[in-house]
C-alpha cells in the first residue's frame, strides 16, 4: 500500500494546526489505498522514507532557517536515502527525483530563508517537488487550513492505487 510520510517540527499551536490539516487532508474519505504515516523530525528516520511514496515537510521558520529538528532529519537521513553531494562537500543535485514531496512553512515575519534551506537539501534528494510551498505568515486562518488540507489530500492522490 503507498505510503505517505508527514515530517514535521510543531513545536507552536500554528505549525500544529497546519499539521494537522496537512495529515487529515492525506488522510481525506476520497483518498483510498494510501497509508499516511506522520512522524515527527526528531523521530524520524532513514527507514521512514525509504519506505514512503511521498513525503510532506513542515517546519517553522526560526532566525531565517528551517528549525533544527528538521535539521537534524535531514542530516541523520541525507546519504542513507540517496543524498548526494559535490567533491566539495556541498549538497549536489541527485538528477530528477522520483518521489515527491510537499512543503509547509510558518513565520511569524518571513520564510525565505527557511524555503530556501529546505529546497536546497531536497534538490540534493531523489525527490521532485509536487506542490506548491506553502507559506503561511502569522495567524493561521481558514484559508491556511484548506491549502494545507489540499497539500496533504494532494500527495495523497499522486500516489493513490
Amino acid at each position: 500500500m503507498p505510503t505517505v510520510l508527514v515530517v514535521h517540527h510543531s513545536p507552536t499551536a500554528s505549525v500544529a494546526t497546519l499539521t494537522d490539516a496537512v495529515v487529515a487532508g492525506a488522510s481525506d474519505d476520497t483518498i483510498e489505498g494510501v497509508t499516511v504515516v506522520v512522524r515527527p523530525a526528531l523521530e524520524a528516520d532513514a527507514e521512514d522514507v525509504l519506505t514512503a511514496d511521498a513525503l510532506v515537510l513542515g517546519t517553522p521558520a526560526n532566525f531565517g532557517y528551517m528549525s533544527g529538528a528538521l535539521k537534524h532529519f535531514f542530516d541523520s537521513v541525507f546519504l542513507r536515502v540517496g543524498g548526494a553531494l559535490a567533491d566539495d562537500g556541498a549538497a549536489s543535485a541527485a538528477g530528477g527525483g522520483r518521489t515527491p514531496y510537499g512543503l509547509y512553512v510558518h513565520g511569524r515575519y518571513d520564510t525565505t530563508g527557511a524555503v530556501r534551506s529546505v529546497e536546497s537539501i531536497a534538490g540534493a534528494l531523489p525527490w521532485r517537488a509536487a506542490a506548491p510551498v506553502l507559506e503561511v505568515l502569522g495567524e493561521v486562518g481558514e484559508a491556511d487550513r484548506e491549502s494545507a488540507y489540499e497539500l496533504g489530500a494532494r500527495l495523497a492522490a499522486l500516489v493513490m492505487p
